[in-house]
């Protein structure tokens, strides 16, 4: 079970987190980081069946930033509805997932390359459409449209963003199509022996195809999200999200080199990052040794991988 020992740390950090501050376990402090943590989120997932396939997209962050630009500079303008843009920034995403796919499976070109390409196109698209500055969102919060993807309830004291129900809906169908169907054995099949899998009749190229779509999509969902809850779409949002990203995918025990996948995982990842930069902070900790922390816990949860690992192809 690749899931044991991220689920044991993600414990460990509750605890310790909530014996120097008791605030940490409040409604308040959890509605808060959940807020965030589920953004995040999406994408992971999406990352999760990629690079389960063998491939990882660079370019996730600046979609993050992207998208969002692209929607309420289109509704600003007048030249669309809220809706119609928010239709128009996922198509756009879904070309962008496209392009990449394409460029990674016809021309054979690394995914690295291909998407760290992508992520400077992007970004760079995105500060010349808007000079540098944000885009006015707050003029929507009562539209149905940012009320279904980002709106917010209370339970008592308790925040809840519908982002949430988002994330945990994009959690159960993506697990159930990883493990449960043949698309998910694809995907597995394509991670971990591709010559295998296409001599066995699976089309490779296009399951690759379509999880570079899909990764662009959800990122793009996801930066849509946070530009509702936080009023600003800023074109500079999402900077570094990539790799942090990939962090929570490996540390929830998804190889990176392809082949083997976990939803549940990567769930317990995201929370573990996103515990441990809420918790440092309460604890009174340097919010700039947050790198420090992610360092030290892909580190130590690579080597917990290889061990258990060697211990199950060992058979004991």
């Amino acid at each position: 079970m690749p899931e044991f020992g991220p689920l044991v740390l993600l414990v460990v950090e509750i605890v310790v987190f909530w014996g120097f501050n008791s605030d940490f376990l409040s409604p308040l402090n959890i509605s808060n980081t959940l807020a965030f943590t589920v953004e995040l989120g999406l994408i992971a997932l999406a990352m999760t069946l990629l690079m389960t396939s063998g491939e990882f997209d660079l370019s996730v962050g600046s979609l993050f930033g992207f998208s969002p630009v692209l929607m309420w500079t289109l509704d600003n303008s007048g030249a669309l509805s809220l809706g119609a843009a928010f239709v128009v920034a996922l198509a756009t995403a879904a070309l962008i997932g496209l392009v990449n796919g394409w460029f990674v499976t016809k021309l054979k070109i690394p995914s690295f390359l291909v998407t760290l390409g992508m992520l400077l196109v992007v970004r760079g698209t995105a500060l010349f459409v808007t000079n540098g500055f944000p885009q006015r969102t707050w003029s929507a919060g009562h539209d149905w449209l940012a009320q279904v993807l980002a709106g917010e309830f209370f339970i008592g004291t308790f925040r809840i963003y519908m982002s949430l129900f988002w994330f945990v809906g994009a959690a159960l169908l993506l697990g159930y199509v990883l493990t449960q169907t043949k698309v998910g054995n694809w995907i597995q099949a394509a991670g971990g022996n591709a010559s295998a899998a296409r001599a066995r009749g699976v089309n490779v190229d296009r399951t690759r195809i379509g999880l570079f779509v899909l990764s662009a999509v959800m990122a793009a969902f996801a930066g849509i999200i946070s530009s509702i809850r936080t009023s600003a779409a800023n074109p500079n949002s999402g900077t570094g999200y990539e790799l942090e990203v990939i962090a929570m995918v490996v540390i929830g025990g998804t190889a990176l080199t392809g082949g083997r996948g976990t939803i549940i995982g990567t769930v317990i990842g995201v929370l573990i990052l996103r515990v441990m930069r809420n918790g440092i902070v309460l604890v009174g900790v340097p919010g700039l040794a947050y790198n420090i922390f992610i360092g030290a816990i892909i580190l130590g949860m690579m080597a917990l991988h290889s061990w258990l690992e060697r211990r199950h192809n060992a058979g004991t």
